[in-house]
């Protein structure tokens, strides 16, 4: 078992072992901007070896960019299939290579998350974790239906929330926890009860509901892009499930459970690292540092979308009629829905910000001003 640190360990690992496959690769995307990471499929395909790219149907802001990808790879002699579009989106982030070795990413294939994002992956010859990725591929390349067959990989929505909750349940005295965002009821309440139980739990990221009882820093020098947890320092979890309800029952998520004490010591120094970091003092910055052009762009058009915007009430009611089966009960939090409309808002706007900056950007002639 390997384990992969960004920022820091970057994309040269992937690399080499796409330039060591001898029979095939089969990749699942979800983000992609790594051009050398492209060229090394494409070298791959052309030097005789079958590779097979899964992309996303679509990802918030950046579906265009998808599109051109598979234009792109085709072009390059690689088999490519797009995801179904069953589930609300396809997160996954994983790569196989001769059917013999493993790439477990919690990160996508971006410069963001590669070079300025705390994120993690695993490399791994487990033969039961290898056969069931490759299931799980074949599946969803050919939108066939997928049993989970092994009870450490973990795919949502099928068996995550279960192995994950039974993982949280199985701590003894400790849970290092790396989430963007915690927000599941029912997680929250089992992780509140394992701190009652004598537990210690630490948690980087983000927690959407108060308690008195988890503790909660936010990494500060750094973009975190991670969904890992660490057992008693021995046992770890590691994915793009975050413990929240969208990601543990709407989308396709994969992630895996292993005992490996190297991979688990390593991810406990920058653990604690990044929390004592966290609770260190900001560097000041000066005002136009914080209010980058991105910045204000993203609010001056979050301003004109909710000046136009359609009251939200009458979309929740449509939607729930929608999704419900008639005659059904049905007990809204609307405090949470509040707060998942405000999150879903804020998100796209920035990613349709960042992409039509891009844009400009990328289509400015020479000699323009950048």
């Amino acid at each position: 078992m390997k384990l992969l640190i960004q920022p820091g360990d970057g994309i040269e690992p992937l690399v080499r072992r796409i330039k060591r496959a001898k029979k095939s690769i089969e990749i699942v995307i979800f983000r992609f901007d790594r051009t050398e990471l492209e060229r090394a499929l494409e070298d791959a395909a052309k030097r005789g070896v079958f590779v097979h790219a899964l992309i996303a149907y679509t990802n918030r802001g950046g579906e265009k960019n998808l599109r051109k990808l598979e234009m792109r790879l085709l072009a390059g002699g690689v088999t490519v299939a797009r995801t179904s579009d069953e589930l609300v989106r396809y997160h996954g982030k994983m790569m196989i290579v001769d059917r013999k070795e493993l790439h477990l990413l919690a990160f996508n294939f971006t410069f963001l998350d590669i070079e300025h994002s705390r994120s993690f992956g695993v490399i791994t010859r487990n033969r039961q974790l290898v056969q069931e990725a490759v299931k799980l591929f074949e599946r969803d390349t050919k939108r066939q239906p997928y049993t989970p067959g092994y009870s450490k990989f973990l795919v949502s929505p099928l068996n995550a929330r279960k192995q994950l909750a039974s993982f949280i349940k199985g701590a003894k005295k400790e849970l290092l926890i790396y989430d963007i965002k915690i927000s599941d009821r029912s997680m929250i309440r089992l992780l509140e009860d394992q701190t009652k139980a004598g537990v210690e739990i630490r948690i980087i990221g983000k927690l959407t509901h108060k308690s008195s009882r988890l503790t909660v820093r936010k990494l500060t020098r750094i973009r975190l892009h991670s969904r890992t947890i660490v057992r008693d320092r021995k046992e770890v979890f590691m994915g793009s499930q975050s413990l929240r309800e969208l990601e543990l029952d709407a989308r396709r998520e994969i992630g895996v459970i292993f005992r490996d004490s190297k991979v688990a010591n390593s991810l406990v120094k920058v653990f604690e690292e990044d929390w004592n970091a966290a609770n260190a003092p900001k560097p000041e910055t000066s005002k136009e540092q914080t209010t980058p052009a991105v910045t204000r762009t993203a609010k001056k058009v979050a301003k004109t979308v909710t000046k136009d915007l359609h009251p939200v009430a009458p979309v929740l009611k449509a939607a729930v009629k929608d999704v419900m089966p008639p005659d059904t009960n049905l007990d809204v939090d609307y405090k949470e829905v509040e707060e998942n409309v405000k999150d879903a808002v804020k998100e796209a706007v920035q990613d349709v910000v960042k992409g039509a900056v891009e844009d400009v950007v990328e289509h400015k002639e020479p000699g323009e001003k950048r």
